[in-house]
């Protein structure tokens, strides 16, 4: 049976289908906010992976007998956590905040059948952003918003979010929102994908 993505992210989707995994994406319908305040004790790289098992149970209790791919990202600043920006204003807020600092960026995945976690990793990349002119900022969500609305961090990597960084220590696919080669073996582990 096809593997299903429990998600609807753009970069997720072409990660996969880039790299050849056939899959469905069917978007997890879970409280993140709800899901990271009551983990507020734990570090960002274990939230991350705790809202990837989230998203891939929610989906695999609805299809039982399917492979359930849950992911998320998170990013921290000096232990700060960010969620997506709900407002291109919000947006703006964030990236002064990133301006001259190094972000973390958690990315976790976790593989579900049957409402059982089977699987789970993250990974973590470190980006560090450029000092960012208000000229910039503006600029820059006049041509980004709202396709960044959904971005973790304010940024597609893949477009014009590469100008906000100087330095991108990490995976690149950890940099797009998921550690792609970790769920690759895990999917040749779970016979999903050819040995």
């Amino acid at each position: 049976m096809t593997l299903v993505l429990a998600s609807k992210s753009a970069s997720r989707c072409a990660m996969l289908d880039a790299a050849g995994v056939e899959f469905d994406s069917i978007p997890a319908d879970v409280d993140e906010r709800a899901i990271e305040d009551s983990l507020e004790t734990l570090d960002p790289a274990e939230i991350a992976i705790a809202l990837a098992q989230a998203k891939a149970l929610v989906v695999s209790r609805a299809w039982p007998d399917r492979l359930v791919l849950g992911s998320d990202s998170l990013v921290s600043i000096d232990g700060e956590r960010f969620d997506k920006p709900a407002s291109r204003m919000d947006a703006a807020r964030h990236l002064r905040r990133f301006s001259g600092q190094t972000m973390e960026l958690h990315s976790g995945a976790a593989l579900s059948r049957g409402g059982n976690v089977l699987w789970s990793a993250g990974d973590v990349a470190r980006l560090k952003v450029r000092d960012l002119s208000n000229e910039f900022i503006e600029a820059y969500l006049e041509a980004e918003w709202p396709a960044i609305a959904g971005c973790v961090g304010c940024f597609r990597i893949e477009a014009r979010g590469a100008q906000l960084f100087e330095t991108i220590e990490g995976d690149q696919f950890t940099v797009l929102g998921m550690p792609l080669l970790a769920v690759l073996g895990a999917l040749r582990v779970q016979g999903e994908l050819l040995a």
